[in-house]
């Protein structure tokens, strides 16, 4: 890991970053869109570069400037994956605003939760969603202005405030970022200027298979903005290389080849539900015409990551990060060890340990919670700067000097990582974490239920897959249209993918002495839900409104 690219960076602010690459790489490409029918916005795509960025970018910041807006003010962007996105996360970032990206699946009550637990001052939206938004605030203690992109050519909402004059540096919160928490609320990850830089410089700086060119490099990445991997990490890193940032809405298997190739991407990002689904895609004359040097992601499948590179003919690197620290661990380096979940080595930078459950450190071999840091002297450079309003969550993550990730990861006798699940009660369909007890505490306010327990299970597409597994209240009797009932309650609280795609009644759930529920015993680990008796399929009505 060149250490020189994270050091020339952690001092400085993201708008310091950015002018700088506008100055050395004026004309290349930083934002581009590749064109797609029926999307709703850049039918015919989109590229724009630095230095038309940057005028874009200064003429937002004259607008929020003269509307009151200033530094310790957080400002929600709910933007889709539209190019602006980014054009306004610059714009605040160098006013020492902080930016909290929604995710366009959230329900009203999921919406109002984190713009009153994040004090945000405004909200940008798409017109599209003034009905959430508008239910949101009825549910808030709090008055938000609210600001339509579809008509930006209204004036920004005022907002009164006496002015802060107070200088934006490293230190500043530069994003908000709400990770599913065990306890069932999102957890606010407070990120500072210095945390995104040093994770765009990390990701800059992979090296081996992965290396990167100064200049050179486009990054086709159809994750969502409202994510740290694509609305951070490669953005940043592309910004700090002077490099090309590639958003489509989504990704489309169907058009993904035409995509790559007219906008000449060099890397993609995926995610292990990317991997089948191109396979499953017809052969194409072009599927290798491309000039993709690797593949960036999590998940692959064991048995597919061989498959997929014969077929498409580049390397999948295997990577490990999380919203607290995205300082990415990448199996870059021969041996790979692919198909085996390897996600890398420690580096420098990235010191890594495996420990018990009374925080001992195991040998080689042996599965426990990997946990991380930055080195001994300094352990949370580069980090979060904590849990928003919760400092005792913050304290418990960073116990006894190190960050504790909740991931099951054993280290072998090379070295090498290699990933086994989550110990969090966190469910991951395709590449989002749900809280199962989120889920839990929506169904738990029926009057039909008496005990639940959320679940994990297998799922050939989306990875894992939502189970609810209900015990009704004494004379409720379990069936189909009562289960529907369920999930429909469910859909209109909680986003479409945090729904149950499966729910099981049972006569009652396994318990300890103390009346805690044991997930554990319910089911075998991979147990295949198709095969067992009494369950409800409602994936087939799991969709985006």
């Amino acid at each position: 890991m060149p250490a020189s690219l994270v050091d020339s960076v952690h001092k400085k602010t993201i708008d310091t970053a950015f002018r700088e690459t506008v100055d050395k790489f004026p004309q290349n490409s930083f934002l581009v869109v590749p064109s797609s029918n029926g999307r709703g916005y850049y039918d015919n795509g989109f590229e724009l570069s630095y230095i038309e960025a940057l005028r874009k970018v200064d003429d937002l910041k004259t607008r929020f400037t003269d509307a009151g807006y200033s530094v310790g003010h957080r400002i929600a962007i709910a933007l889709d994956n539209r190019p602006e996105h980014v054009l306004y996360k610059l714009a605040l970032n160098s006013l020492g605003i902080s930016c909290v990206p929604i995710n366009p699946d959230y329900r009203a009550s999921e919406l109002s939760y984190i713009l009153e637990h994040s004090e945000a001052v405004l909200i940008i939206y798409l017109r599209k969603k003034e009905e959430t938004i508008t239910h949101a605030q009825t549910l808030m203690n709090k008055h938000i202005n609210t600001w339509c992109f579809d008509t930006a050519e209204e004036g920004l909402p005022l907002i009164r405030r006496e002015k802060i004059i107070q200088p934006v540096n490293y230190e500043t919160e530069s994003s908000l970022l709400y990770t599913s928490g065990t306890t069932g609320f999102p957890k606010g990850c407070r990120l500072s200027n210095q945390y995104e830089l040093m994770s765009g410089a990390w990701y800059a700086g992979l090296g081996g298979m992965s290396s990167m060119y100064l200049g050179q490099e486009r990054v086709f990445n159809p994750l969502p903005l409202y994510h740290v991997n694509a609305g951070i990490v490669s953005l940043l890193g592309m910004m700090l290389l002077g490099g090309c940032q590639i958003q489509p809405d989504r990704f489309h298997p169907r058009t993904f080849w035409d995509d790559v190739i007219s906008t000449k991407a060099t890397i993609i990002h995926y995610l292990g539900v990317v991997v089948p689904m191109l396979l499953n895609q017809p052969e194409a004359g072009n599927e290798q015409a491309h000039s993709i040097r690797f593949g960036l992601g999590a998940g692959v499948e064991a048995g597919l990551h061989k498959v997929f590179e014969d077929r498409f003919g580049f390397p999948l690197i295997e990577i490990w990060g999380m919203t607290e620290m995205v300082r990415l661990l990448a199996a870059n380096k021969h041996p790979r060890k692919r198909g085996t979940r390897a996600i890398g080595k420690p580096v420098p930078g990235l010191e890594v340990e495996i420990r018990d459950e009374q925080d001992m450190r195991v040998p080689a071999g042996i599965t426990g919670e990997m946990v991380v840091r930055y080195s001994e002297k300094t352990p949370r450079l580069g980090f979060f700067l904590g849990y928003l309003k919760d400092d005792d969550a913050t304290q418990w993550a960073w116990r006894n000097g190190w960050f504790h990730t909740g991931d099951s990861v054993y280290q072998d006798p090379d070295g090498m990582l290699h990933f086994v699940d989550r110990m969090k009660n966190i469910i991951r369909r395709s590449g989002e974490n749900i809280a199962a007890a989120e889920v839990e505490g929506i169904l738990q306010e029926c009057e039909q239920v008496e005990q639940v327990a959320v679940i994990s299970v297998p799922d050939p597409v989306r990875e894992e897959e939502v189970l609810a597994c209900i015990v009704t209240v004494e004379g409720i009797l379990p069936n189909r249209e009562l289960a529907k009932t369920l999930f429909e309650y469910c859909n209109q609280k909680l986003s479409y993918f945090k729904t149950p795609g499966w729910i099981k009644f049972e006569e009652d759930l396994p318990k300890t002495g103390s009346q805690k529920i044991q997930k554990h015993l319910i089911f075998a680990k991979d147990v295949d839900p198709l095969k067992v008796e009494g369950m409800i399929d409602f994936r087939s009505l799991k969709r985006r409104s």
